[in-house]
């Protein structure tokens, strides 16, 4: 996929994303959608939740292959199923420190520029996203339905991930004004920087909080 194209779906994603509410409520005339538009704007609630969704994409484009699209889904997925958990308000401990860890962890494997196989890479970050997806279900309104509120945050949650993984494909097709044997050096130094500041984000969190 060309990075042209790539921009092109991820600004249509984003415009669709928006008017799927507008839609819904015409036919409904429910003004939130049921709790679309709060479901959407919770992964944007904090930064912590930005971190890991960013990093989970960019770590998936460093990755490359199959792990373009796996990584992203078992992240979701896993974070939907947790969800449930969260809204029954089934015991989960350590909620908060989870998310927090999964920004140092995302962080800390782009860093190292961890190339791990793909079963564990989708492993790790369906472990991680398990505390998001609580956090959204745990934090859903009491007037909101289930369906249209976990919509929303899954949406936001792929948009984020691909924002992410544009980053990383931008970052891999960049061509190095050094010479060519430099350029993977180069490209690996990039995704070192994005860890880097993953992790200086989960410190602003951890102290701001």
């Amino acid at each position: 996929m060309k990075k042209n194209q790539f921009w092109q779906y991820l600004v249509s994603a984003i415009a669709i994303t928006l008017l799927l509410p507008s839609l819904a409520s015409a036919h409904t005339g429910v003004g939130d959608s049921g709790g679309y538009w709060q479901g959407l704007v919770h992964p944007f609630s904090g930064l912590d939740h930005i971190l890991a969704m960013v990093a989970v994409g960019l770590w998936a484009a460093q990755i490359g292959g199959k792990a373009l699209w796996v990584v992203p889904s078992a992240f979701m997925l896993a974070m939907a199923g947790s969800s449930v958990a969260g809204y029954f308000g089934l015991p989960l401990p350590g909620v908060e420190q989870g998310i927090l860890a999964s920004d140092f962890i995302l962080g800390l494997l782009l860093l190292f520029a961890a190339r791990l196989p793909l079963a564990i890479s989708t492993g790790i970050v369906a472990s991680l996203a398990i505390f998001h997806g609580y956090a959204h279900g745990a934090e859903m309104p009491a007037t909101a339905s289930g369906l249209s509120y976990g919509f929303g945050f899954i949406i936001s949650t792929a948009t984020l991930h691909l924002a992410g993984i544009g980053l990383g494909l931008t970052i891999v097709g960049e061509a190095s004004p050094l010479e060519n044997r430099y350029q993977p050096k180069l490209k690996t130094l990039l995704f070192r920087f994005g860890g880097g500041a993953v992790i200086l984000g989960a410190v602003y969190v951890s102290v701001a909080g």
